[in-house]
């Protein structure tokens, strides 16, 4: 059985830091690749990063680039976000969600089978 489940949102302040994680079951990180997507209120979710099952590679949205740094570790079954410089318009519900999405890994939500609950991120002052 699929699961995943996100943990480490919270309530910071703007310039602050976080660090997601995704931590996952019943399936190998090995073939699944792993996206983070983001739905603040009243707007579509939003995928803004993502990383591959084969050799790992990563991508980015380009409003979190630079700022936002995806990681895993196979041997935990964990994909990490690391996010530094928050702001304001980060605030949302983040999402890891995984699937075997062919050659690289894909920012886009409809290539994606499997879905976490979610955590939520507040950056306010």
């Amino acid at each position: 059985q699929v699961q995943l489940v996100e943990s480490g949102g919270g309530l910071v302040q703007p310039g602050g830091s976080l660090r997601l994680s995704c931590e996952t079951s019943g399936f190998s990180l090995d073939y699944y690749s792993v996206g983070w997507f983001r739905q603040a209120p009243g707007k579509e979710r939003e995928g803004v990063s993502c990383i591959s099952a084969s050799d790992g590679n990563t991508d980015y949205a380009d409003s979190v680039k630079g700022r936002f740094t995806i990681s895993r570790d196979n041997t935990e079954n964990t994909v990490y976000l690391q996010i530094i410089g928050l702001k304001y318009e980060d605030t949302a519900v983040y999402y890891c969600a995984a699937d075997t999405v062919g050659l690289g890994c894909a920012l886009t939500s409809s290539e994606y089978a499997y879905w976490g609950q979610g955590t939520q991120v507040t950056v306010a002052s």
